[in-house]
Order: structure tokens, then C-alpha cells, then sequence
């Protein structure tokens, strides 16, 4: 089940809801009862962790087109 994040106009904190897709619009009060509430834009994150990013891709061919044709 997602969750989503939502900020409360009062206070000021932040806090999550975990709801189905179907209740995602759905008016949330925070924690301490207020009812100003927004929901926030939230990311995903998807593939391969941290290291990642960190290795090295294999070398191309080079030139125009990535070597592969022989230009």
C-alpha cells in the first residue's frame, strides 16, 4: 500500500499517511488534530542502490555514432 506525505499549514510538521490509491486525495488531519493539511509531491526512487552510480560503464567505440558502424 503507498504511502504519502502530507504538511500540516498549522504546525509545520511533516508526517505520512500509508492509505490505499483510491483515498490518495483524501483530507488527512496531522498528528495533533489540525486539519490544515497538504499533500506533498513526492519521489520515487527506482534501480540500482547506491553503488550504482559509482561504477564504471563500459567504454564505446567512440566517434559519431558510438563506433558500432564503422564511420
Amino acid at each position: 500500500m503507498p504511502r504519502y506525505e502530507y504538511r500540516c499549514r498549522a504546525c509545520g510538521e511533516t508526517f505520512e499517511v500509508q492509505r490505499p490509491m483510491r483515498e490518495a486525495n483524501v483530507k488527512t488531519a496531522c498528528p495533533a488534530g489540525h486539519d490544515d493539511t497538504v499533500k506533498l509531491l513526492s519521489t520515487v526512487a527506482l534501480g540500482g542502490g547506491a553503488g550504482a552510480a559509482a561504477q564504471p560503464r563500459p567504454a564505446g567505440g567512440g566517434g559519431c555514432c558510438g563506433g558500432a558502424c564503422g564511420c
